[in-house]
């Protein structure tokens, strides 16, 4: 933060801190208080998230790592602001790579944490990836700042916490650092450029339709664009089993893989392949506001109450007349419901005007087919 600041004061800019409390501890209240009474006493402006909902158990780390990011990500929405901050230094991505190789991650995870991400409506940023928590340590105890020490990163019930005890290097600056750190940098060079080739695949053999499913042109299979297809048809942050998806690439079939279906185009479209939701799996109906299926979202408006968003499902056998797309594609379109009843078809202009209501039906799956490319740290910036 201190650092963000000084960067910001010379170019006229302002920095605004964000202290997540996730409750998991008793004395994390104060020690919230505490780092919000330090950063104001530095001129910054500051704020606590508290996180609510939290309990030890299963999967704790990956639960407070999502509910830490929403609550960063709706903080600065609230506040219109683009850029976040964060603080990973090198002995936090040391550790990434070392807990993906521990989990089987393929050369993609293997380049660690990216130092900018593009999401839907911010910007992530990681200026310190490749600067020693040492080192950073050493510049708070210049300026006369104090610090907390979290008591869980010495919990050894952790595994991160256990990589870090094995690797010896309280500094960070160490060589088995130094070296996991700039073995993800080089990975991440070698993402940045398959991302590239798997966007150029897609430009030019797939076509995604808003209606929540895509058009796959005949010919040599690439697996990667195949699966990345099939993560956002499907609504999941994640795709199939690579295995599966090569498999399918190297003698394309009709199937049914991660939740989405591959089929035939059939008259709507001859020669290509459709992939789409497989109606099986799709989710019950939310209320508006609520990301649907994982794939869209009903904003805005003041619509009657008691609608909600959900698949067309066996309605769609009705509204045949409406469209030439296929009754397997009809099947999982977003419809609005109430009482039991179908209440509006946006993607078909069947029913009630949504318009009017100045609301909004959007397609927006959990992660795009092809987004911004992973950007790695660039070579010399290892401190």
């Amino acid at each position: 933060a201190l650092l963000a600041d000084r960067w910001a004061q010379g170019i006229g800019g302002s920095v605004w801190g964000l202290v997540v409390d996730h409750g998991l501890r008793g004395e994390s209240g104060a020690e919230a208080g505490l780092t919000v009474a330090r950063l104001r006493a530095r001129g910054l402006a500051t704020e606590v998230l508290q996180l609510d909902g939290l309990a030890r158990g299963a999967g704790l780390a990956a639960r407070a790592r999502a509910a830490r990011f929403q609550s960063l990500e709706r903080a600065c929405a609230r506040a219109g602001i683009v850029h976040l901050l964060l603080g990973h230094h090198a002995a936090d991505q040391a550790e990434t790579v070392a807990l993906r190789l521990l989990e089987g991650s393929g050369p993609a995870g293997l380049a660690g944490m990216a130092a900018l991400v593009e999401r839907r409506e911010m910007r992530i940023l990681r200026p310190l990836l490749g600067v020693p928590g040492g080192r950073l340590r050493a510049g708070l105890e210049e300026a006369g700042v104090g610090w907390i020490e979290d008591p869980s990163n010495r919990d050894p019930w952790a595994r991160r916490n256990r990589l870090r005890l094995l690797r010896r290097d309280a500094s960070g600056a160490g060589p088995v650092t130094r070296a996991a750190v700039e073995a993800a940098r080089l990975r991440g060079e070698v993402r940045l450029a398959a991302e590239a080739g798997l966007a150029a695949w897609l430009a030019a053999r797939a076509a995604l339709r808003p209606v929540g499913f895509a058009v796959v042109s005949p010919g040599p299979m690439c697996a990667d664009g195949v699966a990345a297809l099939l993560r956002v048809v499907a609504g999941r942050s994640y795709p199939p089993a690579a295995a599966a998806v090569a498999g399918w690439a190297a003698a394309p079939r009709p199937a049914t893989l991660g939740g989405a279906e591959i089929r035939a185009g059939g008259r709507l479209a001859p020669g290509h392949w459709l992939v789409l939701r497989e109606a099986a799996a799709m989710a019950g109906a939310v209320v508006p506001g609520v990301c649907w299926d994982g794939r869209f979202r009903l904003v805005g408006g003041g619509l009657p109450a008691g609608v909600m968003l959900g698949p067309l499902g066996a309605a769609a056998t009705g509204l045949r007349r409406l469209s030439p797309l296929p009754a397997a594609v009809l099947r999982t379109m977003p419809a609005l419901w109430r009482d039991g009843l179908l209440f509006a078809v946006p993607h078909l202009g069947y029913g009630v005007n949504i318009d009017e209501y100045g609301a909004k039906l959007v397609f927006e799956p959990a992660s795009p087919a092809a987004g911004a490319g992973f950007l790695p740290m660039r070579a010399g910036e290892i401190a």
